[in-house]
């Protein structure tokens, strides 16, 4: 018989503290009790892919509880991360006559997080939210830490707002619906987590590679779990990133860039973060010798781990991408900011870095991944 991993808790100021449940869906309307939520009326934003394969599972468990229950499905895809769509959820919301005591529950992935969690913060100054990650990526990430948001024309994730949820629950049989693309990729957050923190990730990850694409449960629920014990720490350490948080965005700022100038939907964004973190290995690997490197050194095996999330890469200009870099948030007075390794385990941040070392990277992440092992020199 299988049991589901422990909940990991989310340790924060002011009574906002909360639990990540990795239980069936079936159980959210006792958890939305037990977090306190009132009411009888709940709002559910999905997409048009999640929808048809969880929507009703939940919808019945809610209305057994005697939840009345309103849906709402928006295109999948980062498309979907747009004012326009912000706006139509405004406008559903606000025909129904919510109130502040009305909780909002994403269903799905990233986007849906993003997405149902901006309308969550701003509709009348804050509803509460509840967030029911579908997929790899949301539910070892993107769904704890409060982060929500939308895209702007000039970069991602421009307009958002810290938002915490009453509660995550991670239905790990959710997993299993996906297809092997989304699953991959969205093990890239795990990766990031693993290099960034002192665990024992990174060997596990190695070790059970096979087992956790079967989607063994006995591997993949508690490494799910362990990843999302990482991003829990950090939020309580750093809940607005005025310090450690910022480690999360490791390959971020290579990725973000990646995904606008690709396309977004060409790259999804496991697969644009895993770039990323090529190319901030090897800027890792520069900075420690303070001139470009001619190879990864002992960031070897870290990238060995990357490469099995990372896709082929786009056929893109390094200068064009460096330039394209210059909109993004984590930019500060001296330049683009960003986070390196001195050693797996050990992040830190990196201001003023040399362009030249910056299209070096771009240069090295760009480059087929089966040609990486010869490590011949990219500057």
């Amino acid at each position: 018989m299988s049991h589901s991993p422990p909940a990991v808790h989310v340790a924060l100021s002011g009574g906002r503290s909360y639990a990540v449940h990795f239980e069936p869906l079936a159980a959210t309307p006792m958890h939305l009790r037990e977090a306190g939520v009132a009411g009888s009326r709940v709002l559910v934003v999905t997409d048009d892919t999640v929808g048809p394969l969880h929507l009703g599972t939940l919808t019945d468990a809610l209305r057994a509880s005697e939840w009345q229950v309103e849906t709402v499905s928006v295109p999948a895809g980062e498309a979907s991360k747009s004012l326009d769509q912000l706006s139509a959820l405004y406008d559903w919301a606000l025909g129904l006559g919510i109130d502040r005591g009305t909780p909002v529950l994403a269903l799905g992935g990233g986007v849906v997080g993003d997405l149902a969690g901006f309308a969550a913060a701003t509709l009348l100054r804050g509803l509460p939210l509840v967030h029911l990650p579908t997929t790899t990526i949301s539910q070892v990430d993107s769904a704890i830490g409060g982060k929500t948001g939308i895209n702007h024309a000039t970069g991602k994730n421009l307009l958002g707002a810290f938002h915490q949820p009453l509660l995550v629950l991670a239905d790990p049989a959710t997993l299993d619906t996906l297809p092997d693309r989304a699953f991959r990729s969205g093990l890239a957050e795990a990766v990031k987590h693993a290099l960034i923190s002192d665990t024992d990730l990174a060997p596990r990850l190695a070790r059970d590679w096979d087992a956790l694409m079967a989607h063994d449960p006995a591997v993949l629920g508690p490494l799910v779990r362990d990843a999302a014990a990482v991003k829990a720490a950090v939020v309580e350490a750093d809940e607005l990133e005025a310090g450690e948080r910022a480690f999360l965005n490791f390959g971020h700022t290579f990725g973000h860039a990646l995904e606008r100038e690709a396309g977004y939907g060409t790259l999804t964004h496991g697969e644009a973060v895993a770039l990323g973190m090529r190319a901030a290995l090897h800027l890792s690997a520069s900075l420690r010798l303070d001139r470009v490197a001619d190879d990864l050194g002992d960031f070897a095996e870290a990238d060995r781990l990357v490469r099995r999330v990372a896709p082929a890469p786009p056929a893109l200009d390094p200068a064009t991408l460096t330039a394209a870099m210059a909109t993004d948030k984590k930019r500060t007075a001296s330049g683009l900011r960003f986070v390196v390794l001195d050693a797996v385990g050990v992040p830190r941040l990196a201001d003023g870095v040399p362009p030249e070392m910056v299209e070096a990277a771009w240069r090295f992440a760009l480059r087929d991944p089966d040609a990486a092992e010869a490590a011949s020199p990219v500057a």
